[in-house]
């Protein structure tokens, strides 16, 4: 079957398909790339800094809205409420988040039992590799500057350790810190007092949180579009490997009929009827004999 396939006609059928079958794969991809696509922001403006008492409620569910949201906020932080949260990645490096509660100047303070006067909000304030490293939180009236993120769920059945927390979960700070917070937490990018950057330095790196990307939605024709061009790409090969195997089977029967034809041709053996005259031989009888 090589030598058929190797048929210049079959060598120029192989190419067109290989052509046709890049074509369709080209297609595929470009459907593949239309399947998904990014909605829209939620908010275009969330890089311009704005205040926490005005973005955020305390006591009500965390809007979608405000996510990424650059917000600022002036209180003071409390050195005896400050966790850390394990198994954070930077720059490759597992470690810690150094999260302290924040008390918000100006946020409405939440009413109801177990409520207290001010109202809090966590604060991831950097990343060390070594909880030993970890730093007390800056004291005094601080201009606080960071990115509105989410509260994180706590990990089930988990017991992070005295000092720890198994994620920025606002559920489990609170609980912990026996507090009134906001539904949310802010990922510090700066925090001043009276001027001054007292943000941790040293081995406690920023957490440089951007933006988070859009999510992106499936678009399930489209990637059904790309699947069929994939399908119809292997089609053209297969029907190349098919005409071969034709023209090879066509060869075989071609062949054969000439062998039978060169056969009768130089007058090969042929069935022949019995001749009919010839005497039947009956079996003698040994009485008539004796």
């Amino acid at each position: 079957m090589l030598k058929t396939a190797l048929k210049p006609r079959w060598i120029a059928g192989l190419v067109l398909a290989i052509v046709i079958s890049g074509v369709f794969v080209l297609l595929s991809q470009w459907q593949f790339g239309r399947s998904t696509r990014s909605e829209a922001p939620v908010s275009t403006g969330t890089e311009d800094a704005r205040p926490l008492t005005t973005v955020l409620k305390p006591g009500q569910f965390f809007p979608g809205s405000v996510a990424d949201q650059v917000v600022t906020a002036t209180g003071s932080y409390d050195p005896r409420k400050q966790v850390l949260v394990p198994g954070r990645i930077h720059e490759g490096a597992k470690g810690f988040w150094i999260v302290s509660a924040f008390a918000v100047q100006g946020a409405p303070a939440l009413t109801g039992a177990g409520a207290s006067p001010q109202t809090w909000i966590p604060v991831a304030r950097g990343w060390v590799a070594d909880a030993a490293d970890a730093a007390a939180p800056p004291s005094g009236t601080i201009e606080l500057t960071g990115r509105l993120i989410p509260s994180e769920a706590p990990l089930p059945n988990t017991d992070a350790g005295a000092g720890r927390a198994s994620a920025v979960s606002v559920a489990e700070l609170i609980n912990l810190w026996d507090v009134s917070s906001y539904p949310g937490f802010v990922a510090a990018s700066a925090e001043r007092s009276g001027g001054a950057d007292v943000a941790a330095a040293g081995s406690v790196k920023p957490l440089n949180i951007g933006p988070q990307p859009p999510a992106q939605t499936v678009n399930w024709l489209n990637l059904f579009y790309a699947a069929e061009w994939v399908v119809f790409a292997g089609f053209a090969l297969f029907i190349w490997w098919r005409l071969v195997k034709d023209d090879y089977r066509r060869g075989l029967e071609d062949a054969q009929d000439e062998a039978a034809a060169r056969l009768a041709a130089a007058g090969g053996p042929h069935d022949t009827d019995p001749p009919t005259d010839s005497p039947a031989t009956e079996p003698t009888n040994p009485r008539v004999q004796s």
